[in-house]
């Protein structure tokens, strides 16, 4: 059964240099077709995970912000509808801040959405630029301004560890961004992804990472004003006020199971992993043709679970619950978890362990997966 429901609208505004969906692009779309399509899609999740109700819903993907505010509304209905939803839920939309997207806010508002993640990304024209982005610094700004006059919840998300950006460029892009007053800041170090234009530039030699140790000093840094601002990490990028936390995401981190419709969606429901068609022609085709946009749909072993639950719940301050992944998936922690290796990263102060509860520490989180290399049992990752 699951209490968590990813809507992924796959149409974006424009070629994005740092992800994969530029063949996503579109010039138009045919709204009555999509809600036919993501309505049959959830309808089939509804059939095999439900039975409890919803904690939280998350529309991601393109540019969710453009889906119609009716479209929105006649999902979250539907979606009440075939599982219920949980004494507050958390509805969360995935917006850019541009102008155009902002003045939908009322509506998205009106429709249900309760929370927004919005993706400021830079609070520099320069960086913003470079990032490829649509909007300018001034544009976001009063973008936000907007979220929080109509959503209880805003968050924000910023990129650092550009090229050539220094521990004071950082200071005060930051302390700017904690002066916004928001619940949750997504705080994340620039990854050059493979396949994407970044990579590209890299090898061409168009500009050159950020080294590791100066990334490394604005990982810090930012550990040290968010934890002084009352926004500690919960997970190694996001920071929230204590009950903030996006309890969308920590379904994600905590390995609890999520229905994922929409093109390219992923989800984990009773041991199943789900994919669904990720060009959208190829899913409104197999929801034509099926009743769903899965284009694949595998059983997990016991191994690949565990596996997965470690790499996923180690991000997380919390960290996770050996004797509970023991319950759920049948294998004694000794084959989880290295841990003669454990006791040495404990020793070096990069882990931790309390009981049956283990962790990565602040300082060993920028290493975090080379961490999770030595601890996640090997016998797991071969799986």
């Amino acid at each position: 059964m699951a209490r968590a429901l990813y809507i992924h609208w796959p149409f974006c505004l424009k070629k994005c240099p740092y992800c994969d969906f530029n063949s996503h692009v579109r010039s138009g779309v045919d709204v009555a077709a999509w809600q036919r399509a993501l309505l049959a899609d959830m309808r089939h999740e509804a059939q095999i995970a439900s039975g409890e109700p919803l904690q939280s819903i998350f529309f991601g993907g393109g540019t969710p912000s453009l889906m119609p505010p009716g479209l929105v509304g006649a999902l979250l209905d539907e979606a009440e509808r075939l599982w219920g939803f949980a004494s507050g839920i958390e509805i969360t939309l995935e917006a850019n801040p541009s102008s155009v997207e902002a003045s939908k806010f009322a509506d998205l508002a009106s429709a249900g959405v309760g929370r927004v993640s919005l993706g400021l990304q830079a609070l520099d024209d320069a960086a913003l630029k470079f990032l490829g982005r649509l909007h300018g610094v001034e544009e976001g700004l009063a973008a936000l301004d907007v979220a929080q006059r109509h959503f209880r919840r805003v968050s924000c998300d910023l990129i650092y560890a550009l090229p050539g950006q220094t521990v004071e460029d950082w200071h005060g892009e930051l302390t700017r961004a904690l002066g916004f007053g928001t619940d949750h800041l997504s705080l994340y170090q620039l990854t050059i992804e493979p396949g994407t234009r970044f990579a590209t530039d890299v090898r061409r030699g168009a500009f050159a990472p950020l080294e590791d140790d100066p990334a490394a000093d604005l990982f810090a840094l930012t550990r040290e004003l968010t934890d002084a601002a009352g926004i500690p990490a919960y997970e190694i990028s996001n920071h929230a006020r204590p009950g903030e936390q996006s309890r969308h995401n920590l379904t994600y981190w905590r390995y609890q199971d999520y229905c994922g419709i929409g093109p390219g969606a992923h989800g984990r429901r009773g041991g199943m992993a789900t994919v669904r068609q990720k060009k959208p022609e190829n899913f409104l085709a197999a929801v034509g043709n099926n009743g769903s946009g899965i284009s694949e749909s595998r059983a997990l072993e016991a191994r690949e679970q565990a596996a997965e639950a470690l790499l996923m719940g180690l991000r997380l301050a919390e960290g996770v619950d050996l004797a509970d992944l023991t319950s759920r998936f049948g294998l004694p922690a000794a084959r989880m978890v290295d841990s003669d290796r454990l006791r040495l990263l404990i020793d070096l102060s990069l882990a931790w362990q309390r009981g049956d509860r283990i962790g990565v520490t602040p300082a060993g989180m920028p290493l975090l997966d080379a961490l999770l290399g030595e601890l996640v049992h090997g016998e797991l990752v071969a799986a």
